[in-house]
């Protein structure tokens, strides 16, 4: 597993992307407060819907699914996922 950033040349990018055997298995944002899906996300889930998606935040509450399958979450709820 190695642990990389993404980010592109049409200036999309994304904080953190696990992946495995050079494949994306977990796709991560941050952000500090709870707003829409970032669009780098989006558009990475997509190229990769195999990959867990998460945007996670600092100060926000809220934790819900979005209809294309990207947790929004506080960043607690992915840490005590990957303990």
């Amino acid at each position: 597993m190695e642990l990389r950033y993404f980010r592109d040349t049409d200036g999309r990018e994304v904080d953190f992307v696990v992946t495995e055997r050079n494949r994306p298995v977990l796709i991560v944002e941050c952000k500090a407060a709870s707003g829409d899906v970032d669009r780098s996300l989006r558009y990475l889930h997509t190229k990769f819907p195999d990959a867990e998606a998460w945007q996670v935040t600092a100060s926000g509450t809220k934790d819900f699914v979005t209809p294309d399958g990207i947790r929004v979450a506080p960043a607690i709820k992915l840490l005590e996922q990957l303990v």
